[in-house]
């Protein structure tokens, strides 16, 4: 059985996608994953070790931004109110169901009606959860190797490795999508994209329309009635 539809965002205009606590934590976030996928190459890729040189200075601050990573997130989470609507997309994101099931199937893909996040939006975002916690924990092993026995380093490197590995085609591919797409750029970036967009691309999303939307259909119905009345 298909989920009904949620009502329609406001007509015309631009409506609420992200707020200001959601918008900073992505480019925070963006800003330290962008720093640890850099120092990263530099340690493990032989060429770019070469030419940056000081080995040490890099893994101390590929270090410390591994370190830091989480608590951005963290603290907005814990926000009483301004972590409100970031807690609710993450509700969003940890919730998987028919339509989203259909998304990904070729055969249903141009029928289905995401919601606020389209069902490769979610897996995205749960492997990059996953993954961050995995190459934080690993990381530590790393770090403090002499506190563990050579089979656990060895393991963990492996699989630091090769998750680093999959964060960096996870992130190139999301970045190409939002390059792909300038409605869901200017979303992280203003916090706003346009009702239409909205409706066509997530159909069952039932946004918050802007201030000048709101005046843009308040005025667009008071005319109308005023319209009516003169027809009358």
């Amino acid at each position: 059985m298909r989920a009904t539809a949620t009502p329609a965002p406001a007509r015309g205009g631009d409506v609420v996608r992200f707020d200001r606590t959601e918008r900073i934590l992505h480019w925070v976030v963006a800003a330290l994953g962008l720093t640890l996928i850099l120092t990263g190459l530099t340690l493990y890729a032989g060429p770019f070790s070469e030419l940056v040189g000081r080995r040490g200075t890099v893994r101390t601050i590929h270090v410390t931004v591994g370190l830091l990573l989480p608590i951005p997130l963290l603290i907005a989470l814990l926000l009483p109110r301004r972590g409100a609507a970031l807690r609710a997309d993450a509700r969003r994101l940890n919730r998987f169901d028919a339509e989203d099931r259909a998304w990904l199937r070729r055969s249903t893909h141009a029928t289905a009606r995401p919601g606020k996040f389209n069902a490769g939006q979610k897996l995205n975002a749960a492997f990059l959860a996953a993954a961050g916690a995995v190459l934080f924990g690993t990381g530590l092993i790393l770090h403090w190797a002499r506190h563990f026995a050579v089979d656990i380093r060895t393991g963990a490197t492996f699989v630091h490795d090769w998750f680093a590995i999959g964060v960096w085609i996870a992130i190139a591919g999301h970045i190409l999508f939002a390059l792909g797409d300038p409605q869901a750029l200017r979303g992280m970036i203003t916090g706003r994209v346009s009702a239409r967009w909205a409706r066509i691309v997530h159909p069952r999303w039932d946004p918050k329309p802007t201030v000048a939307t709101l005046q843009a259909v308040t005025t667009a119905d008071g005319n109308a009635a005023e319209r009516d009345d003169g027809r009358r």
